[in-house]
Formats: C-alpha cells, sequence, structure tokens
C-alpha cells in the first residue's frame, strides 16, 4: 500500500467548489443573535479593508479524513487574515494555499461546551496553528481565551475589566450587556451597522431637539423684546402726555399773567 503524507492526501481531495458547509443550525436564537453580532461589528470596523474573510458556522475542510468521518465540524466563528473577501459555501484549506483560521470563537451550549474546551481547543493548536482561540457561553457567560505558543494554548490574562486582547483584531473581546463584543483599546465598544444608524438617529433627534430649543430661546427673547418695546412705547405715551398736560397748564397760567416758571 502506498503511503501518502497529509500534503499529498489533501491534493487529492475533490475539488473545493464543490464542498458545501456542513454545519448543523445553531443552538437557540441567543447563539445566532450572538454570532450575528460578532459578524456585523467586525465588519464595520473593517469596512474599509478588503483583505479578510470572515466564516459564521461554515465548515473548515482541511483532510480526506475529515471528509470520511466527519469527526470535527466547524467553529462557530473564525477570521482569515490577508485573504480574500469575496463569499464562499465553505473553508476548503488546500483551496485557499494551506491557509488555516487565524481567529476562532466557540459559542458554548450544553451539547458543545465538553468538544470546545478539550477536543476542539487541541485541534485548533495542533492542527489549524490558529494563533487565538476564544470560547464564550451566551447562556452562562463563560469566557476564555487562549493564545498558541508551541502548539499549544496558554490562557490570555484578563486585563481590570475582564476583558482580553486579541493580537490577530487589535481589539479586546469583552462582556457588555451580557454579549461578547468587541473593545477598543481606548475602551469603546465596536458598534453594529444598527447600532450606528441608531446612534446616528438620537443623534439627529438630539440636534433637532437642541435646534427646536434654540428657536423657542429666540421666540422667547423676541417676545420679552416686543414686551420691552412695548413698554417703552408706553413709557414714551405717558411721557407725551405729561408733556401736554404741563404745556396746558403753563399756557393757563400765562393766560392768568402768571409766569409758569416762577
Amino acid at each position: 500500500m502506498t503511503a501518502y503524507t497529509a500534503q499529498e492526501l489533501e491534493a487529492q481531495m475533490p475539488d473545493g467548489r464543490r464542498l458545501l458547509s456542513d454545519e448543523p443550525e445553531m443552538e437557540s436564537s441567543l447563539h445566532y443573535l450572538q454570532l450575528l453580532l460578532l459578524v456585523t461589528s467586525l465588519e464595520w470596523a473593517w469596512r474599509d479593508r478588503d483583505d479578510f474573510f470572515i466564516g459564521a458556522n461554515l465548515t473548515v475542510y482541511f483532510s480526506r479524513q475529515q471528509l470520511k468521518h466527519r469527526d470535527f465540524r466547524g467553529p462557530d466563528f473564525f477570521l482569515v487574515k490577508n485573504t480574500t473577501r469575496e463569499l464562499r459555501s465553505s473553508w476548503v484549506v488546500w483551496e485557499e494555499d494551506g491557509r488555516y483560521p487565524d481567529l476562532i470563537i466557540e459559542l458554548l451550549s450544553n451539547s458543545t461546551a465538553a468538544v470546545d474546551r478539550t477536543t476542539k481547543r487541541q485541534l485548533y493548536a495542533e492542527r489549524f496553528h490558529t494563533p487565538e482561540y476564544f470560547y464564550f457561553s451566551p447562556e452562562t457567560l463563560e469566557f476564555a481565551g487562549f493564545r498558541l505558543a508551541f502548539n499549544q494554548y496558554e490562557p490570555i490574562t484578563p486585563n481590570d475589566q475582564g476583558w482580553l486582547w486579541s493580537e490577530t483584531l487589535g481589539f479586546f473581546l469583552g462582556i457588555h450587556n451580557r454579549q461578547l463584543r468587541y473593545i477598543a483599546l481606548e475602551g469603546t465598544v465596536i458598534p453594529t451597522p444598527e447600532e450606528v444608524a441608531q446612534q446616528e438617529i438620537l443623534r439627529a433627534e438630539q440636534a433637532s431637539q437642541r435646534a427646536a430649543q434654540a428657536t423657542q430661546r429666540a421666540d422667547q427673547a423676541a417676545q420679552r423684546a416686543q414686551q420691552e418695546s412695548q413698554r417703552a412705547d408706553q413709557a414714551a405715551q405717558r411721557a407725551q402726555q405729561e408733556k401736554a398736560r404741563a404745556d396746558q397748564l403753563a399756557a393757563k397760567l400765562q393766560a392768568l399773567g402768571l409766569d409758569p416758571d416762577a
């Protein structure tokens, strides 16, 4: 029997374009929403870039043995840098110049947690050589991250907020409002396009409120100015009336032969 190397076996794999993803549905809507959040917020943060690929619940095909036994399914979320952003139905390593994910995030569930913490962790370190691996439970908020060191993962030390720095992303990963989020170095949460739109709407509403308040203040100032003008007119009218009465009195005194200034 001819012995083949792993590379020779992979060279005999079917055309990767015919390999569709073979992943099960997400465990719950909570898991689906968390996955959607990770994808959309990173795509927004890197919207000006075209050199990365995000896999969401997508199979990573890497060997004939995997195809035969289907021992390992794809990660819930993975990132490959320095590649094209084109759409793919799966990630086929032998069609991608041997490239494996640079970062993987698994979303823990009751049915997958044990495998995610052990078997997959070992696979991603020893076979994939993926530099960073994180897992997070949307239900219990269990969260951990690891960085590759000589084919073994070492825990990433959290900062004071409990966030974990990702060298691959250039962001922290941390829990915010019971969700796993990307957090910029300065501590701001990386938004999704929907959140950006909501923020723009909020800013527009606030600007509209400020404009309305400024208009109201201007109207009030105009009203006060008008009232002051009316009071000034009334004071001028009273002064004219007083002068008219004084002139009439002076005329009467002069008619009586009296000096009005005496």
